[in-house]
């Protein structure tokens, strides 16, 4: 039988770490166990190529770069982080979206692989650290060019209501400079450490276009599913799987080998898999207008 307690401790570099919150409270306690946040029932390029001609003919072509953003469906709710239609939408609201923490930490390529067999999109959050040696910085490359969101998970993991205000600055912003100097594009979405968001990090993530993102559920930190077969289940099986689902995962071996049937149990419960370029965010909102 499924256990219904709290889950929301994270894993960092191998280490398990307590108390941390996912209410996005200004003043969240590290020694304060948080429960699963519920999905409540209210979630329910064009590029233009140019035509070549024969040499003694003219080319006409359109520029790539000004291509526009695929149109968003979906939103984050602020209140549970759980995905759902936008006012107006008629996007389906049975959808789970993928996310994977703590990467390029040494499974994350090997994940994405799976997940491009799979056809399924997700959002990769990565901490700045590993974008420091060259091996992190191939692994990004990788990971965009196979086409998966980028987001920012700081630079160091570290707990941000313990930093000044100049030290959460600098923990989120060089983490989205180091993936603009990478990728070329500059992190949507934000997820604190823990879930444990400060209004300082909620107002840098908004100077910086980002959206928060927390998570609804997530069980790869926790010792018994560090197993493919035991976190595939309770993936798929526990109570807390509804309607926009946010799945938070780790850049970790028992993770990166029970995702294939994390995403075969999803579809097989009539979920669909979103894709992250469909979830609005400020940047996103401010280049369509």
């Amino acid at each position: 039988m499924m256990k219904k307690r709290a889950l929301l401790l994270m894993c960092c570099g191998g280490m398990l770490f307590a108390g941390c919150q996912n209410d996005d409270t200004d003043n969240a306690s590290e020694n304060e166990m948080s429960e699963q946040q519920e999905t409540s029932e209210e979630v329910s390029e064009e590029s233009s190529v140019g035509e070549a001609t024969e040499e003694t003919e003219s080319v006409e072509e359109t520029d790539s770069d000004e291509a526009e953003p695929m149109e968003y469906e979906y939103g984050v709710n602020e209140n549970t982080y759980a995905i759902q239609p936008l006012e107006n939408s008629d996007a389906d609201p049975q959808v789970a979206l993928l996310t994977y923490d703590d990467a390029p930490d040494g499974y994350a390529v090997e994940i994405a692989e799976i997940l491009a067999q799979h056809d399924a999109p997700a959002v990769f959050f990565v901490n700045g650290m590993y974008l420091e040696a060259e091996a992190g910085r191939e692994a990004l490359t990788t990971i965009h060019e196979m086409g998966f969101e980028i987001g920012n998970h700081t630079q160091t993991h570290a707990s941000l209501p313990d930093l000044t205000p100049e030290a959460q600055r600098t923990e989120i912003v060089e983490t989205s400079d180091l993936v603009e100097e990478i990728t070329g594009e500059r992190p949507r979405f934000f997820r604190a450490p823990f879930g444990q968001n400060t209004e300082i990090s909620r107002e840098i993530a908004t100077e910086q276009g980002m959206e928060l993102m927390n998570w609804t559920y997530g069980y790869d930190w926790e010792a018994e599913y560090q197993e493919a077969g035991a976190l595939a289940n309770i993936m798929v099986e526990t109570e807390y799987l509804n309607a926009g689902a946010n799945l938070l995962m780790h850049d970790r071996e028992w993770t990166r080998d029970a995702s294939a049937d994390i995403i075969q149990g999803l579809r097989e419960k009539g979920y669909s898999i979103v894709d992250p370029a469909k979830i609005s965010s400020p940047d996103r909102e401010a280049a369509s207008e």
